[in-house]
């Protein structure tokens, strides 16, 4: 399963790049992030392994790829950082999914706008974050 979303930021792309790289700043808008510990390597660095536990449920381009192995499923996301103008930044991300377990080909049968709605609302979350500072930990429900 393959798809494509984006989002425009109104911040410069370095700004946007530092929001994104900086691992203190994850639990402020990776809706769901539980703990995120680098393994071996260091957080943004090609070959890192990291352990990430999320909680599911209720110009120039700056890349960013990043492959994922869970129980199940294989994916890689490659996100691309554009200057759309001097205080403006469009994040274009790319995922592919490979799922291996029976529950996790049956979950992308069943709700396959799910993983597309996922990258979604963590771009969204980003992007209020990083305008308005809402931190998605003081959200309700």
């Amino acid at each position: 399963m393959k798809y494509t979303v984006s989002i425009e930021i109104a911040l410069p792309r370095e700004r946007v790049v530092q929001l994104l790289a900086d691992p203190a700043q994850l639990p402020k808008w990776l809706r769901g992030l539980v703990l995120h510990e680098p393994l071996s390597g260091t957080h943004g660095q090609v070959g890192t392994k990291s352990r990430v536990v999320m909680q599911m449920g209720k110009g120039s381009v700056v890349h960013f790829d990043r492959e994922i192995v869970g129980e199940g499923m294989w994916s890689a996301v490659r996100d691309r950082l554009t200057e759309a103008g001097p205080q403006m930044t469009l994040w274009h991300s790319e995922s592919e999914y490979r799922l291996s377990s029976l529950l996790m080909r049956l979950v992308g049968l069943w709700m396959p706008g799910a993983f597309r709605k996922q990258s979604q609302q963590h771009m969204q979350d980003l992007k209020a974050f990083a305008e308005q500072g809402q931190d998605v930990r003081d959200a309700k429900g």
